[in-house]
């Protein structure tokens, strides 16, 4: 057995990449999808989940820090597994529950420099958006919501 210079064995153990969502909806099941200033596609509201930080932590970090909302999200509705690919190493990501929201009353603030913007869409209006990736498990997220399930997935897959 190898361990580290601190004797932890779990130390040298292989880490993943992990991520955090949350899925917010308006009283007609849309969604609420954000805008990077980084990237080509959109996606839920969330991201990387830090160092010694659990992913519900860094969902209610993110949400904070994407939509200047505080909020607590719900159940956990989605833990996807996706395998490595070229740029990227493996990773497992969390999408939460974010619950209804009113879009006449919620007002979101978004940071410049990580988001261009944000949309309530139906899921057809989100996969145009959303990279194929991010739609199927966007899709299995929606479809937790009424099952009061938590859906496993690899790759945006249903794995049973």
């Amino acid at each position: 057995m190898v361990t580290s210079p601190s004797g932890d064995y779990t130390a040298t153990l292989p880490r993943k990449r992990m991520g955090a969502a949350v899925l917010l909806r308006d009283h007609t099941d849309r969604m609420l999808i954000v805008e990077p200033v980084y990237k080509d596609y959109w996606e839920l509201p969330g991201g990387c989940v830090d160092a010694d930080e659990s992913p519900y932590d860094a969902a209610v970090r993110e949400l904070k820090e994407e939509l200047g909302l505080s909020a607590a999200p719900g159940r956990l509705l989605v833990v996807d597994w996706v395998p490595p690919r070229t740029g990227r190493t493996e990773g497992v990501m969390f999408v939460f529950d974010g619950g209804v929201l009113d879009p006449a009353t919620v007002a979101f603030h978004l940071p410049a420099d990580e988001l261009r913007g944000w949309a309530w869409s139906t899921l057809a209006e989100a996969q145009q958006r959303l990279s194929p990736l991010l739609a199927r498990r966007a899709a299995a997220a929606l479809e937790a919501v009424p099952g009061g399930v938590t859906v496993y997935l690899e790759n945006g897959n249903r794995v049973t």
